[in-house]
């Protein structure tokens, strides 16, 4: 076994997983039944280059794990040889990457504009995020709440009637660049407030009496280098000291247990720390808008993909909130309300003992400046095409998240604190 390691290894350490076309790229599936089947993942991803993809690292990896890991082409073979010969089960979820890549835009809607049932650019999503204010001047305003690395306006949208002493609801979308389905939310769900208000009681009464705040996409740089260069680009695209590798994992790089554990000092690694918490300016830009408006602010929901979840603090400890009972409580019922449209299946709970433990996360940090309604969802799917979802998905997917936002915001609306 360990010679045909060390072959494989040693024309792959230098390469990296930066060419754009996907052609015979495969995402395979592993669950390793025990500590050896765990070293040997760790081992495969020290000899070539792995782009992991549940978890987010290979350091994170457990006995029983669902493991989802993606391997250039000319390697996928020598993988599944090794897998075999160490008499690992594994699946492919995907048999070839440019072939999912390319079925992703299955939309019926092939209008060059904006739309809501296909995935958006980012020229494409400014200019949305300026006709919906103009459009509909008595319920959303647009704001700059910073700019990004390369210079990017951070767009935020404020939703809601005008009225005093409002208290409000922070969510966003696109941390990490891949996730496109985080972002396609974010957008349907004003959407759906400014086309609803007036008809569904909920969401007039949520408008009429909250502010809602919706940043559609936080890592812009990173969304953008995913429609140009590298589809599965995750970090922002900022320039890191003394490594030729980019960019920092912005959903590491809070100031919440900062670097302790789940996350890597490497500027190579996908979950890289960043070089302090809020290094990066989109992360302090978003850290210092929440500040301002801590007395406002009573929720804080940031929506990721994939796995299909909905997790509360804490990621960077496995000791349980102060208000756990309630938080498990809401969690329970909003997950039961996102199933009941389309029967799909969330896991809930905290974030280290129903994932796995990951530090510097936004969650986590909101929930320690006193926002004690602090939620992360991982939209579809559960690994059939991961980051790939197709935009025939998108639709569902959001129909089904936005009833459990709904049943959240209208909880936070009746227990302000």
């Amino acid at each position: 076994m360990w010679a045909l390691l060390v072959l494989i290894g040693a024309a792959s350490v230098s390469a990296h997983l930066q060419d754009p076309s996907f052609d015979g790229q495969k995402v395979f599936r592993v669950i390793p039944q025990n500590d050896e089947q765990v070293e040997i993942l760790n081992f495969l991803a020290s000899i070539m280059e792995v782009d992991f993809w549940q978890p987010d690292s290979v350091t994170m990896v457990r006995p029983k794990m669902k493991v989802d890991f993606r391997v250039e082409a000319e390697k996928s073979f020598e993988v599944e040889d090794l897998l075999k010969e160490n008499a690992m089960e594994y699946e492919v979820l995907i048999d070839n990457l440019q072939a999912a890549l390319d079925a992703q835009f299955d939309s019926k809607d092939r209008t060059a504009s904006h739309s809501y049932e296909k995935y958006n650019n980012w020229d494409t999503i400014a200019a949305w995020t300026a006709d919906i204010a103009a459009q509909n001047p008595d319920l959303v305003s647009r704001s700059v709440m910073g700019e990004t690395y390369e210079g990017r306006p951070m767009y935020l949208l404020k939703m809601g009637k005008r009225g005093p002493n409002k208290k409000a609801i922070f969510m966003d979308c696109g941390f990490h660049a891949r996730e496109w389905i985080s972002p396609a939310f974010c957008q349907w769900f004003v959407k759906e407030a400014v086309e609803t208000y007036g008809k569904d009681t909920v969401m007039t009464t949520l408008l009429d009496k909250l502010d809602f705040y919706v940043l559609p996409v936080v890592n812009i740089d990173g969304y953008v280098y995913t429609w140009t260069n590298d589809r599965m680009w995750r970090k922002t695209r900022s320039k890191n000291a003394g490594s030729t590798c980019i960019g920092t994992d912005p959903n590491r790089n809070f100031d919440a247990g900062w670097c302790t554990i789940g996350a890597s000092e490497s500027p190579c690694s996908s979950t890289y720390c960043g070089s302090a918490p809020e290094s990066e300016k989109e992360t302090k830009a978003l850290a210092d808008f929440i500040r301002g408006h801590l007395s406002t602010i009573k929720a804080y929901l940031t929506i990721h993909s994939y796995s299909q979840l909905l997790l509360f603090p804490y990621s960077y400890t496995y000791s349980l909130p102060p208000n756990y009972q309630e938080l498990n409580s809401i969690a329970s019922t909003a997950s039961k309300k996102l199933a009941s449209l389309h029967n799909t299946k969330y896991t809930y709970g905290p974030g280290a003992k129903t994932i796995y433990p990951a530090a510097g996360g936004s969650d986590d940090w909101a929930y320690d400046q006193g926002i004690k309604y602090s939620f992360t969802f991982e939209l579809r799917d559960t690994g059939r095409y991961g980051f790939v979802l197709p935009e025939s998905q998108i639709k569902p997917t959001c129909e089904e998240t936005l009833l459990a936002v709904k049943y959240i915001a209208n909880y936070v609306l009746e227990h302000l604190y």
